[in-house]
């Protein structure tokens, strides 16, 4: 499948507001006012992706990632529509996302999705997805279909 620079179709993406006083920050990820009930977040995870670093390519059959990126570094994520039924199929997003650029990003079940960490310090994301990882107590599949690992893989993050 050959890729085209374009929106994907049930990619979110929201500029996340920076609210800074004499005592420091605060960011609102998210509000349920704000999002479609069905990407409401089950759980929440921090993980840090240090200089130089790239995490996935992957995709999920059920789940939608809610990421929230802000700092301290930035991130190179990238997107591409493979979906079957989907009026952006072959479309690929590439979006900055960061402390250069605060962004809420959910991501739909079937897209491909990666980041690389493009910055000299490392880059927080906070996800907030509406599935639980594993499932209820970890007792199912994970939902995850991983493309990195992959030597033909047309998911590339250089």
């Amino acid at each position: 499948m050959v890729f085209h620079e374009g929106p994907i179709e049930g990619l979110v993406v929201r500029p996340l507001t920076r609210h800074e006083d004499a005592r420091g920050w605060l960011i609102e990820l998210f509000r349920c006012d704000e999002l479609p009930p069905e990407l409401a977040p089950v759980m929440a995870y921090v993980s840090q992706t240090l200089p130089g670093a790239t995490r996935g390519p992957h995709e999920h059959r059920d789940q939608t990632d809610l990421f929230a990126c802000f700092g301290p570094g930035d991130l190179e994520l990238a997107a591409w529509d493979t979906r079957a039924a989907s009026p952006t199929r072959g479309n690929r997003t590439t979006l900055r996302i960061g402390r250069s650029n605060p962004t809420l990003v959910a991501i739909p079940p079937g897209v491909v999705h990666g980041y690389r960490n493009t910055s000299e310090e490392p880059a927080l994301v906070i996800n907030a997805p509406n599935r639980l990882y594993a499932g209820r107590g970890r007792s199912e599949q994970v939902d995850e279909i991983r493309h990195e690992e992959r030597a033909d893989s047309p998911f590339r993050l250089d």
